[in-house]
């Protein structure tokens, strides 16, 4: 990439502008950051390029037989990694899967999911999923076409997306005006708390009076996330339940389960279970894991996640699959807090990431970078071979983007909550 070479103008650029910006920086300021948010600005800065060489890419190694055979602990650009056996559902055949034993629980599968279905996970994302009903970052400002957004925008003739601010009926709508953006702590659920936190207030997000009617090009790099089955409310950090159930799709279904059922768990976690685990146990997740709530991501290139922990889901340990498409990523994962120095990983377009057990589960993490120009060549092939549309536009669209499908289990395989608020 340009910015690594000294002589490019990007290179140059990106020089030229962290002069400017630290110039009057105290050294101070450097040593009060913690051990995460160092290592997201290491890996954010432009200049000077960060070093890739402690990232753990597993998609790029190559193995010899002695290291396949044996399934002891190895290291791979300086970070301990486990090769697990096959689990007692699944051929051998699947694919690789590794642990990291300094994240119990977190277990990654390089290129899980085949070239085919990454394409056909980018048109489900964009085509099918980011549309009513299905929640997005844009409806709280914007009246989305009721094709959905991306339809719109390949459409020959697409209309212009008018803002909520400027129709009449959303003045009867209550919102609640808290002033500037606070960072939540909510939380934990919990089968215990469930039912209290349907009385929790979740008011719908205030539109933007300062956005004005804009074109779906315009808009389509601005979508940034779709909610998978139950509502996720940013504004509380809960899911919205009253909202009811939304669809999980079911080659996204199968996909997690599949992922979920080839992972060895019984070498994840041993014999013996950790603090932290309550009715839940991951001896039986060939049978009770049911995604039910999730979120695709919709990343540009200069996107960042910043460092995070996800806890309102009931089932607490239960596995979070992460699956990524497109341009690769540098995600960080750490502890329980952000005193904990993170291990950085890429995750190429392909892999999964699963997070699970109550110690991986509760860790921060976040992704400070999309690498530029990662892009697998398989998203460059003209399609139309496979009777679908022109895949052109997906082609452009993912140049410079990241698609990430996020699914969880929310509740108990079975478990039918009661949605009554008591008045």
């Amino acid at each position: 990439m340009d910015i690594y070479d000294p002589s490019s103008t990007a290179y140059k650029k990106a020089k030229r502008q962290y002069l400017k910006t630290t110039k009057n920086r105290g050294k101070d300021l450097d040593a009060e950051w913690t051990p995460f948010r160092a290592a997201e600005k290491k890996y954010k800065a432009r200049f000077p390029p960060p070093d890739l060489s402690h990232v753990l890419d597993l998609t790029s190694m190559t193995w010899d037989a002695e290291t396949l055979a044996s399934g002891n602990s190895f290291y791979c650009n300086g970070v301990e990694i486990k090769l697990l056996g096959p689990s007692e559902s699944t051929s051998s055949c699947v694919g690789k899967a590794f642990t990291v034993p300094r994240i119990p629980g977190l277990v990654i599968l390089p290129s899980f999911v085949s070239p085919h279905d990454q394409r056909q996970l980018v048109r489900w994302a964009l085509r099918d999923h980011a549309r009513h009903p299905n929640e997005t970052n844009l409806d709280a400002h914007y009246i989305l076409p009721d094709e959905g957004l991306w339809n719109a925008h390949v459409s020959s003739d697409p209309p212009l997306v008018r803002t909520r601010a400027c129709i009449p009926e959303s003045s009867h709508t209550k919102y609640e005006y808290s002033g500037p953006r606070q960072l939540i702590s909510n939380t934990p659920a919990d089968p215990a708390n469930f039912q209290s936190m349907l009385h929790l207030s979740k008011p719908p997000a205030v539109p933007s009076p300062t956005v004005s009617p804009a074109s779906p090009t315009a808009l389509i790099s601005k979508l940034r996330w779709a909610n998978i089955g139950w509502s996720y409310h940013w504004g509380s950090k809960q899911y919205d339940f009253t909202k009811g159930k939304g669809r999980i799709d079911n080659d996204i279904g199968a996909i997690c389960k599949r992922a979920v059922c080839s992972v060895n768990w019984e070498e994840v976690f041993g014999q013996t279970d950790e603090e932290g685990w309550g009715d839940e146990n991951w001896r039986t997740w060939h049978e009770t894991y049911e995604p039910d709530a999730g979120i695709v991501n919709y990343y540009q290139i200069k996107d960042t996640l910043m460092a995070h922990v996800d806890r309102s889901e009931v089932c607490a340990t239960s596995p979070l699959v992460s699956i990524s498409l497109g341009n690769a990523v540098i995600f960080l994962i750490g502890g329980l807090t952000r005193d904990v120095e993170p291990t950085a990983i890429l995750l190429r377009s392909g892999d999964v990431a699963i997070m699970s057990g109550p110690a991986c589960r509760r860790a921060y993490h976040g992704v400070p970078r999309i690498l530029e120009d990662t892009l697998p060549n398989h998203f460059f092939l003209n399609l139309d071979d496979e009777g679908c549309s022109s895949w052109t536009p997906y082609e452009l669209y993912m140049r410079t983007s990241r698609v990430n499908i996020n699914v969880r289990q929310v509740f108990p395989k079975g478990f039918v909550p009661n949605l009554q608020v008591e008045k």
